[in-house]
């Protein structure tokens, strides 16, 4: 992948080409449909942009242009560091797709990926590096790596919301739980930036993280460690089932607002009616998914 195919580079190429001004609104869905593309990778390229001060994200309004594009693209790119960000990015959730779509067998060699992508070697291990440190590839003793134990269907994501429903509920009526103010708070300002942001905006493993760390929060004021501890298990193993989900954004606000009650519930010390209530967002959850049955096969 050269550093014209990344989509930050084409970005910035159709940003030179239509001479954008500084403080320009960049839509998402423009940027797809002008470069062929999905929202997902341009929402991707858009938040990486702003990370490096090219783009600047602001609350309910999206993105804006932040900095003139006044050098070849190439330069741009080389000076931010971007070629092997998008690289790593677009080969990462490509990986996820072709492992769901049983084009990667189990076990495999760095060659074979380098090959299979047309990587450098720096953006194989930095490929290799984060798929690591999310559990779902393992180093082999000696030579190779293997795939560990992820979820592949939609019927086997559907079982782990079940035994979510009997856990997760169960663990708010544990005699030592509490839920600390702070953490109350820091959960109630991230759902409240979602319900003021275009969901189209956050990629997805952001919305992913997202929903792990606000279920894992609520769990872990249990005090009980084996709530938590199988908790991060099921999250480690559905991740790229999860990363599909993504696709369809729709039921995203309603969740926002059910993860709002459920922490006024549990300010108030409502615990048992938050359980209750609880076992009640995660039926929803599961219905939900069985509309987007096709999305994850």
């Amino acid at each position: 992948m050269t550093k014209k195919h990344t989509t930050a580079a084409k970005i910035l190429n159709l940003l030179n080409q239509e001479c954008t001004p500084v403080g320009a609104h960049l839509s998402a869905q423009y940027f797809a449909d002008k470069l062929s593309l999905s929202r997902s990778p341009i929402n991707r390229a858009f938040e990486t942009l702003a990370d490096k001060g090219i783009l600047e994200k602001q609350p309910m309004r999206g993105y804006f242009l932040a900095h003139a594009i006044d050098k070849p693209t190439d330069d741009m790119l080389d000076e931010m560091g971007l070629v092997e960000q998008d690289i790593v990015k677009s080969v990462y959730f490509q990986m996820a797709e072709d492992r769901l779509n049983g084009d990667l067998e189990d076990v495999f060699s760095e060659k074979q990926i380098k090959q299979r992508y047309n990587l450098t070697s720096v953006q194989l291990q930095s490929v290799l590096k984060r798929i690591a440190e999310e559990g779902w590839i393992i180093k082999k003793p000696g030579y190779g790596w293997t795939f560990t134990s992820m979820l592949t269907t939609p019927e086997s994501l559907i079982q782990t919301y079940r035994v979510r429903m009997a856990l997760e509920p169960a663990a708010l009526l544990e005699p030592n739980y509490r839920l600390a103010q702070e953490t109350i708070e820091q959960c109630r300002k991230t759902e409240l930036e979602m319900l003021e942001a275009d969901v189209e905006s956050f990629t997805a493993d952001q919305l992913h993280e997202r929903g792990v760390k606000f279920h894992q929060a609520i769990v872990e004021a249990s005090g009980n460690p084996f709530f938590s501890d199988t908790l991060l298990r099921i999250n480690n193993v559905r991740r790229l089932l999860s990363y599909r989900t993504m696709k369809d954004r729709t039921r995203y606000l309603e969740q926002v607002h059910q993860h709002l009650h459920l922490l006024d519930l549990l300010e108030a010390g409502k615990n048992v009616e938050a359980s209750d209530y609880l076992r009640k967002h995660i039926e929803s959850t599961i219905s939900n998914i069985t509309k987007i049955d096709q999305l994850l096969k």
